[in-house]
């Protein structure tokens, strides 16, 4: 009854496939690791639910693991708009690096409005290269925007931010109690999550990579956007396998209609900043009181704990603040900052919390207790720094036609091929009943 803590030791699954990203970090055997705890789990689910006579084995590909951290979804006739907005990305300040993160309309605003220049990238390299990284950071910050100076690893971890989350577990489970599991008659050793409600409530792109790996075992993911959002360029890579609705907690209509929700879902997942979802009328005691027997999963950027708690931020920029890309800057000898090859920190939290998700159903198929759990790509980061190296094989840059299914997708923008799955059961192969939808095109309840 031992709730997920780490990642599974070597051994405890099978592994075929070879290939890794090159990268001064443990790219690879991160995404190998992660996703095979969510095999793991999922076995131990199937074991507590009595679904088959004998304990499944989980069968991890090295390299479609490896591809699922970057893109999985290959349009055919047709290209994704890009997932960056023009102004992202780095510049060089007047003592080193600063990620601008402008995606987000608002976000672009409070990094325009602290460097006071126009919405082009010449205008903004000219005014960045005025500002110490450190003041720029923080001023756009303040401003509600999003941004991180680059540091070294040395520096994050005498940061106080970076002390905080080295002090917390990878995994923080709190706030235990018994739940009673719903009965779900569709539950098959084939498809053990199905007739699973996953209520999600989160944001590109470890959220939602957790719930489209639940739908990927046969879970009814009903995911939850603010109206008008949209990210086109990632969208069709992580809703997948799911319905996604809009509803407008600030409408005393859309709030009635998202507690029945939240009321009748069988897990929750949320990726709002610690306190976030208080702001709304829905703090954690309000959240039992509507739905007492589900369980939660949640995540941020920065950890819960530390003076940047609260801090916006996603999986580029904590790259910069706790060291990973001024790492690849020394092992590349070169003076701009390197990055991971893929958003490395987002994919691995997103397969850590849909593991914990299991984990925490296991338990309450056996009757112990189920505490929520928290995660964040700042402790995932952590994780990764400790990590060795040891995938073998060619370097992976871009994916074969051989590693994509031959079924054709028709996602909502266009017919594509999928990244054929990383993740077996000898007895369930992961697969999804649904293709990629657009934001806003299913109606925010559940299917009868």
């Amino acid at each position: 009854m031992t709730l997920l803590a780490a990642l599974p030791v070597p051994g405890s699954y099978h592994l075929t496939g070879t290939g890794h990203w090159r990268s001064a970090f443990a790219v690879s055997e991160l995404a190998t690791a992660s996703i095979a705890a969510v095999g793991l789990e999922l076995a131990r689910l199937v074991n507590a639910l009595n679904l088959a006579p004998v304990s499944p084995e989980v069968t991890v590909d090295q390299r479609l693991a490896s591809l699922w951290f970057g893109y999985s979804f290959r349009p055919e006739g047709w290209e994704l708009p890009s997932l960056w907005d023009p102004v992202a990305g780095n510049y060089e300040t007047a003592d080193g690096w600063i990620r601008l993160h402008t995606n987000l309309p608002h976000h672009r605003q409070a990094a325009l409005k602290v460097l006071d220049c126009a919405g082009d990238r010449a205008a903004v390299a000219v005014a960045v290269k005025q500002w110490r990284a450190g003041l720029l950071e923080n001023q756009i910050v303040t401003a509600g925007g999003a941004a991180a100076a680059m540091r070294s690893r040395a520096d994050w971890l005498a940061h106080p931010q970076g002390r905080a989350v080295a002090a917390e577990p990878l995994i923080h489970w709190t706030s235990p109690r018994k739940i009673q599991l719903r009965d779900r008659l569709q539950a098959t050793a084939d498809r053990p999550l199905a007739g699973l409600r996953v209520l999600d409530l989160t944001r590109v792109l470890a959220g939602p990579v957790s719930t489209r790996t639940l739908a990927g075992f046969g879970a009814e993911v009903l995911h939850i956007d603010p109206p008008g959002w949209d990210e086109p360029g990632i969208i069709s890579d992580i809703s997948l396998g799911k319905r996604m609705a809009s509803l407008d907690l600030c409408k005393v209509q859309d709030r009635q209609r998202f507690e029945v929700l939240l009321s009748n879902a069988d897990v929750l997942v949320h990726g709002y900043r610690p306190g976030a979802l208080g702001g709304l009328g829905y703090g954690a005691d309000a959240r039992r009181r509507i739905a007492p027997n589900a369980v939660e999963v949640s995540l941020d950027a920065y950890g819960w704990t530390g003076p940047w708690a609260l801090r916006r931020g996603f999986d580029s920029l904590v790259q910069m603040s706790a060291g990973i890309a001024d790492t690849g800057r020394v092992q590349a000898r070169a003076d701009d900052p390197h990055p991971l090859p893929v958003q490395a920190l987002d994919h691995a939290t997103g397969y850590l919390m849909a593991a914990a998700v299991l984990s925490a159903l296991a338990n309450a198929a056996q009757g112990a207790a189920v505490p929520a759990a928290r995660l964040s790509l700042a402790r995932t980061t952590e994780l990764l720094a400790g990590m060795q190296k040891s995938a073998e094989g060619p370097d992976v840059t871009k994916p074969a036609n051989s590693d994509f299914t031959q079924e054709i997708e028709n996602s909502g923008w266009g017919p594509g091929r999928r990244l054929a799955a990383p993740l077996a059961l000898n007895t369930s192969q992961m697969h999804w009943d649904r293709p990629a939808s657009r934001c806003g095109s299913a109606p925010a309840c559940w299917p009868e």
